[in-house]
C-alpha cells in the first residue's frame, strides 16, 4: 500500500480484544511495508557497521605500505557510502509510508465505527475521548507500527556485528559480544516506571482534551450563565497536571537515554584498553584494533532504535487501548444474525413502548420527556438501546432492524435528531445525498420553507452570481440561525425520501406561522410514505393521521389530535402546557373549553397560512 493508493477499499476487521493485540493486527496487515523497511534498514545499518572494516583495511594498508589493499579499502568505503545514502533515504521514505498508512487505516476504522453508531457513540464514549483517539492517538499508533521494522533491522544488525567480530578478531569480539546485549537490555529495569509515567501523562492529557472539547461545545451556554471563568480555571488546573506529568515522564526517558550513552562509552573504553594491550603483545594488528574500535563506536546507531521502540510502545499502548475500546463498540447489544433481507413495506413497531407507525401514514408521537423522545427516535432507527434498557429490536414489516445489514437498515429508516449537523460545503453539496430520486432539491427546500434561507445565501454569495446553491455553508452552519439550520437539515432529509422518515422535533426552532407551513409541506411531500414525528406542537399533531401518547415509557393512548385533546388529560397537559389546577380554574367543563380554545387557535393559524 502506497500513500497515493489511500484510502483503503476495506480497512479490515480489527482485533480489539486489547491494545497490544490491536497493534499486532495493524503490523500484520502491513507486512509488505514492514519487510521493505526491514531490508532497507539492514542495508543502512550494515553499511554503517561496515565502515570500520574499510577504515581498518585502509589503515593497515598504510602501515604495510600496500597500495593495492589501500585502493581496496577506499573502494569499500565508497560502496558503503552509497549503500548508506541509499538505505537512509529509502528507510525514511518507507517508514513515513508505513506511519501514514497505519494511521490512515485507524482513521478509516474510527470513521466507519462513527458512521455505524451515529449519535449513540457519544452516549457510550465521551466526545473528548473520540477526539483524542482520532487525533493524537492515531499518530502514536502509527509511530509504533513504523518503528517496529526499524527496530528489527537494528537488532539483526547487532547480532551480525557481534558474530562478525567474533570471527574477525575472537579476543576483542568476545568482549563486544558479551557487552552489546548488556547495552541493549540495560534500560529494561527502567521501562516499567517510564511506562507508568507515560500512561499517567496520556491519561491526564486525555482528560484535559475531553474537558476542553466539552467546554468548547457548551461555550454559548457557559457565557449565558457566566461560567467561563469557572471552566477556564478547571482547564488551567488540568493543564498544569498534564505539564507536571509530562516533566516526570521526560525525566525517566532522559535517564534511559543517558544510560544508552554512558554504557557504550564504558564498553568502548574497555575495548580500547584491552585492545591496546593485545596490540602491544602483537596478538592483533593496528588495523584490526581500529576496526573493532570503530564497530563498537558505531553501535550507538542501532542501539538508539531500542530506546525508540520502548518509547513508541509506551506511548502507543494506551492509545491503542483507547482505540480498541472505541472500535469494540457495537451497533447492537444483542447477538443476532446479520442478513441482507430488505423489508418490503409494513408497519414500524417498537415492542418496548408499543408505538406503532402504520405503513404509508403520518404518525405523531407525543412524549412528556424530551430525553425519552430522543431515545425512542434512536430506537426507531435501529440504534442499540442504552445499558439498562430493554434490548428488543424495533420491527419494520416484521423484520428486526438491528438484524439487518447496516446499509440496508439505513436505507429503510432515516432518523433526523433534534440537533442535526450541517457539514461545510455548498448548498448543492449539502443536498447531494443518496436518495430515491422522487423528490427534487427544489421541492424539498420549498416544503421545508427555506425561501428566506436561499435569499440569505444568495446575498452572502461570493463569485457565484447570486446562486444560493453554489454558496458555501460554514462549518455546522454557524453563519445561519437555529431555525434556518433546522429547516435546511429537514430539506436534506426530505430529499433522501426514505421508506420511513423519523423526525425528532423538526420545527422546535421556528415560529408558529413558519411551523404551520413546514408541517403542511411535510404532510404534502410525504403523502403515502411512512412518517413518524416526535413533537408536542399542535400544528404538527393536528396534521397527523394518528397520534400516539407515550407516558412512562409506554404508549397509553392512540387517536387523532383533536380526539385526544378532548378525552385524554395526560395528552392535554403535555400539548397545552397546562396543569390540572390551571384547567380546573377555567370551570367545570374544562375539557370542552380547552378544546375550543385550541381549535380556535389552530383555525387562526391555518387561515393565516393559507
Amino acid at each position: 500500500m502506497q500513500i497515493k493508493d489511500l484510502p483503503y477499499a476495506d480497512p479490515g476487521v480489527p482485533d480489539v480484544r486489547s491494545g497490544p493485540r490491536f497493534l499486532l493486527w495493524l503490523g500484520r496487515n502491513q507486512l509488505g511495508g514492514q519487510l521493505k523497511c526491514l531490508l532497507w534498514g539492514l542495508l543502512l545499518q550494515l553499511g554503517i557497521a561496515g565502515l570500520p572494516l574499510g577504515v581498518g583495511l585502509a589503515v593497515q594498508a598504510v602501515v604495510d605500505r600496500d597500495g593495492g589493499r589501500l585502493a581496496l579499502g577506499a573502494g569499500l568505503l565508497v560502496v558503503l557510502g552509497v549503500a548508506i545514502a541509499t538505505g537512509d533515504a529509502m528507510v525514511h521514505r518507507v517508514s513515513v509510508t508505513n506511519w501514514i498508512t497505519a494511521a490512515a487505516r485507524v482513521q478509516q476504522l474510527l470513521s466507519r465505527k462513527t458512521a455505524e453508531l451515529g449519535s449513540v457513540l457519544t452516549r457510550q464514549v465521551a466526545a473528548g475521548e473520540v477526539v483524542a483517539v482520532s487525533t493524537n492517538d492515531v499518530e502514536k499508533i502509527g509511530w509504533f507500527v513504523e518503528a517496529a521494522s526499524r527496530f528489527a533491522s537494528a537488532a539483526l544488525t547487532l547480532v551480525l556485528v557481534c558474530v562478525g567480530l567474533l570471527l574477525y578478531q575472537p579476543d576483542l569480539g568476545l568482549v563486544v559480544a558479551l557487552g552489546v546485549p548488556v547495552l541493549a537490555l540495560a534500560a529494561l529495569p527502567l521501562l516499567p516506571r517510564a511506562t507508568r509515567r507515560a500512561d499517567e501523562q496520556r491519561e491526564k492529557s486525555g482528560r484535559a482534551t475531553e474537558l476542553a472539547s466539552d467546554t468548547v461545545a457548551g461555550l454559548r451556554v457557559l457565557r449565558g450563565i457566566g461560567g467561563e471563568e469557572l471552566f477556564l480555571g478547571r482547564y488551567r488546573a488540568a493543564s498544569q497536571e498534564v505539564r507536571r506529568a509530562a516533566v516526570r515522564s521526560a525525566r525517566m526517558w532522559a535517564l534511559i537515554a543517558a544510560v544508552q550513552v554512558l554504557l557504550p562509552g564504558l564498553l568502548l573504553a574497555a575495548v580500547v584498553v584491552y585492545g591496546a594491550r593485545l596490540a602491544l603483545d602483537g596478538r592483533i594488528t593496528v588495523g584490526e584494533l581500529v576496526t573493532v574500535y570503530g564497530a563498537v563506536a558505531l553501535t550507538h546507531h542501532p542501539l538508539r532504535n531500542f530506546v525508540e521502540i520502548a518509547m513508541a510502545y509506551s506511548f502507543s499502548r494506551p492509545s491503542a487501548k483507547r482505540a480498541a475500546r472505541v472500535l469494540a463498540l457495537s451497533r447492537t447489544t444483542t447477538v443476532q444474525a446479520v442478513g441482507d433481507e430488505r423489508p418490503t413495506g409494513g408497519d414500524l413497531y417498537d415492542p418496548v413502548t408499543g408505538v406503532r407507525a402504520p405503513a404509508g401514514l403520518f404518525t405523531a408521537v407525543v412524549c412528556g420527556d424530551p430525553d425519552a423522545a430522543g431515545r425512542l427516535a434512536d430506537r426507531l432507527g435501529g440504534h442499540p438501546a442504552e445499558p439498562g434498557e430493554d434490548h428488543s429490536s424495533v420491527l419494520l414489516g416484521g423484520v428486526a432492524l438491528d438484524g439487518l445489514a447496516l446499509e440496508t437498515a439505513r436505507d429503510a429508516v432515516l432518523v433526523q435528531d433534534k440537533d442535526p449537523v450541517l457539514l461545510s460545503g455548498t448548498l448543492r453539496e449539502l443536498l447531494d445525498v443518496p436518495s430515491s430520486g422522487r423528490v427534487t432539491a427544489a421541492e424539498a427546500l420549498a416544503a421545508a420553507q427555506c425561501g428566506d434561507v436561499l435569499d440569505a445565501l444568495a446575498q452572502a454569495s461570493v463569485d457565484t452570481g447570486g446562486d444560493p446553491m453554489r454558496t458555501r455553508i460554514t462549518e455546522r452552519g454557524r453563519s445561519l440561525s437555529g431555525g434556518q439550520r433546522q429547516r435546511l437539515a429537514l430539506a436534506r432529509s426530505l430529499v433522501t425520501d426514505p421508506e420511513v422518515l423519523v423526525l425528532d422535533e423538526p420545527t422546535s426552532a421556528v415560529d408558529s406561522h413558519t411551523e404551520a407551513r413546514v408541517a403542511a409541506g411535510i404532510r404534502r411531500l410525504r403523502d403515502g410514505r411512512t412518517t413518524v414525528v416526535l413533537a408536542s406542537s399542535p400544528l404538527l399533531l393536528d396534521l397527523a393521521d394518528r397520534v400516539v401518547l407515550v407516558d412512562g415509557g409506554t404508549a397509553v393512548a392512540v387517536g387523532t389530535h383533536r380526539a385526544l385533546l378532548a378525552t385524554e388529560p395526560r395528552y392535554r397537559a403535555v400539548v397545552t402546557r397546562e396543569t390540572d389546577d390551571e384547567i380546573a380554574g377555567k370551570g367545570g367543563d374544562e375539557p370542552d373549553l380547552v378544546l375550543d380554545t385550541e381549535l380556535s387557535r389552530l383555525g387562526e393559524l391555518e387561515g393565516e397560512t393559507a
